[in-house]
Formats: structure tokens, sequence, C-alpha cells
């Protein structure tokens, strides 16, 4: 499924879909994934380059995906769909609580280091070659959208907006993991520790390394034998505690144990121990690979100090 959270980030959709040939083209390659830009031509009564150029404004739209294989007279070029549903929230959906968001490219990070198995890919290749931790320091990095190794850890800078006068209430940091096994292995345990300013936030444990099925919005040429998609998960940490998904408790540690405030750096860290229990490493999916598109998403939610003051004013 294809899920942006407004019209605007839908933009591109709409324009890739806007002319009839193309809605056509989406037509017969859901009826049909084995069709070729020759056949689509040949059907569709179009040159070569009219449709590549209508499969391209798809492709750009992130509807369809090229899978080059050979043919009797060389490559052909394969056009098949990458989802099977839309969703468009047309209403924004509007925060009751002061809040900034913002997204982190996995290959972001600050510091990582990584044991074999290990790797980077961006949506186009793999980055240097595999097992090699050295592909934790290469430039192109910036650009990867999956990160894996068996143990070590990974650790991203989070943007802090805070003005003066506000006061972090509540972080939720979303991202989507898996374990890192060899191959893939569905029932693979890892315990991933997760720290903020190296204070320690707690423990979950990834139940394992998911690829019975390809990630749904994973390049077509990814090997079917890596990791495939990952779970969606929701770190949150509040007044009350630190907790998965708002439900797991993982610590006792509170937003206000972080001592965040307008003047803060904030780093955030993901660790797989070679000492801990269950050593099965991890896997982050960002964006274009895994199931859900997304890189690691950063929520933070504050009040205004004259809110609170006015609040205490009126219960007076």
């Amino acid at each position: 499924m294809l899920y942006f959270r407004s019209v605007g980030e839908a933009e591109n959709v709409f324009k890739a879909l806007s002319t009839p040939m193309r809605v056509k083209i989406m037509e017969m390659i859901y009826e049909d994934d084995s069709l070729s830009m020759n056949d689509l031509a040949e059907a569709l009564g179009l040159t070569n380059g009219a449709v590549s150029m209508h499969v391209g404004k798809l492709e750009e739209a992130g509807l369809v995906r090229i899978k080059i294989t050979s043919g009797k007279r060389g490559t052909m070029k394969i056009v098949r769909p990458r989802y099977d549903r839309l969703m468009i929230d047309l209403a924004p959906v509007k925060e009751a609580r002061h809040c900034y968001i913002d997204d982190i490219r996995v290959g972001y990070y600050t510091t990582c280091h990584g044991t074999p198995t290990c790797g980077l890919a961006t949506s186009k290749e793999i980055i240097g070659s595999f097992d090699d931790p050295r592909v934790f320091s290469f430039p192109d990095r910036f650009q990867a959208g999956i990160l894996w190794f068996s143990s070590g850890y990974v650790e991203y800078n989070l943007p802090n907006h805070l003005q003066a006068g506000q006061l972090l209430t509540e972080l939720q940091i979303s991202f989507e993991i898996s374990s890192e096994c060899p191959n893939t292995n569905e029932d693979y345990p890892s315990d991933i520790y997760f720290s903020i300013n190296g204070i320690a936030l707690g423990m979950w444990i990834s139940p394992g390394d998911y690829g019975g099925r390809s990630g749904y919005v994973s390049p077509a040429w990814w090997p079917e034998l890596l990791n495939q998609y990952g779970l969606l998960k929701t770190l949150i940490i509040n007044n009350e505690g630190c907790f998965m998904d708002g439900t797991k408790k993982l610590s006792d540690v509170t937003i206000q144990d972080l001592g965040i405030d307008y003047n803060s750096y904030i780093t955030f860290k993901f660790e797989v121990p070679k000492d801990t229990a269950n050593c099965g490493g991890l896997t982050l999916f960002g964006e274009d690979f895994g199931d859900h598109n997304q890189a690691i998403r950063i929520k933070a939610y504050y009040d205004e100090e004259n809110e609170n003051y006015e609040n205490t004013e009126t219960m007076a």
C-alpha cells in the first residue's frame, strides 16, 4: 500500500495519473505484470519514446518499477505495478498538542559500527560489497535506504526545534526494524537496546528477520535471500516512562530524566551488544525498502511555559 498523509504529499501521483494514457497503462500492467515497454507501445499504438515518457512519469511517482530481463533481441524492460492499494488522507491530521515532525534517512547516522553480516544499499545498488564494515564510512551512505549488521550500534543526531520557553513533554521515534540473520529467518530473536544522550531507555526483542515475501516498496532488483521487510515500531518517551508502541513499558525513564531543553543536542542510539542473550543483529528499513516507505520519523511534543502558567492560574 502507498500511503500519503496529505493531498500535498500525493501531488506527484495526481500529476502522473492526470492523463488517460497513463491510467490505461496502469490498468494494463495490473492485468498482466509481464508486459514490456515494447508490448505497451504495440498495444497502445504509441512510439517507444512516448511509452518511455509515460512510464517514466509513473516511475517518478513511485507507482511502477522497471525490471530488466533478457529477451529474444537483447534486453527487455518489464513494467510492473509497485502497489495494490493507494491511501490518501484528504483532511490533514490536526495535532491537539504542539508538535514538530522530522524524517531522518537511515544513512544519516553520526556514528556506526557493525559486524558481518552487514551492509548498506541505496534504491539502485549495494554500497561497496557485502559484509565489509568499511562501507559504513562511504559517502554514498547518505542515500542508503537500508542498513543491517549482526552486532554493533548506529547513532543519529535528532533535530531539536525547541525555542526558549518551550518544554519537551513527549518524544515518539518511529522506524521499521527487524533482526539480521544470514539470509532470512522469521524465528530469530534479537535484543535491541535504545538510548538517548547516553541514557539507557530499555530493550525490545525483535522476533525475526522477515523474508517470506518481497517488501511492498523494496526495489525489484533486491535479492530474494536478503531481508525483505520489518515491523513498524514506535518508541515513546513521556512523563510516565518509556514504551514500545504505547503499550509495552521498556523502562521507568521519563522525558524529564533526559533533561532536554532548547539548548540540548539529542543523540539516539540503536545497539545490539555481542554479549546480550539474543544477539540477532538488526536491520533498519528506510525509504524505498521494506513495507512502509518511511525514514526514521521523530515527533516531538512540547508545551509553552506561559500556557502552563495560565493553566495553573485557572485551576487556582
